[in-house]
């Protein structure tokens, strides 16, 4: 099964994109067969810059967007967005990758379940 997950909310000052990500990672460790793409847009989009600095037993949004990935989730961040912010390719976290409308709007029919967090 396809899904796709977009998320909207920045990376911290709201539990969403901790919450959406917790999901996801469930959702790869338990169904083998689950395809996952998330698409990280609006103020999401900063959730994907690398070098993130957390206080101790605090999460990080860097950490759980790696964990994603290394179960073969994929990740990406509207590049709008990122311009909007100021940030760049070279500073996403290693695996994320610059996105489009267009392709988001492809991940939206190809999914069989669309999530929005």
């Amino acid at each position: 099964m396809k899904f796709l997950i977009i998320i909207n909310d920045p990376p911290y000052g709201t539990e969403r994109i901790y919450n959406g990500l917790r999901l996801a990672t469930n959702l790869l460790a338990k169904h083998e067969d689950a395809e996952l793409s998330i698409f990280l847009m609006g103020d999401a989009a900063s959730a994907a810059k690398s070098g993130q600095q957390t206080p101790n037993g605090y999460y990080n949004v860097e950490r759980m967007l790696t964990n994603v990935m290394r179960k073969r989730g994929n990740v990406l961040v509207c590049g709008t967005c990122m311009d909007a912010r100021g940030l760049t390719d070279d500073e996403l976290v290693a695996g994320a990758a610059r996105s489009t409308m267009d392709e988001l709007t492809e991940l939206a029919v190809d999914a069989d379940k669309v999530l929005v967090f």
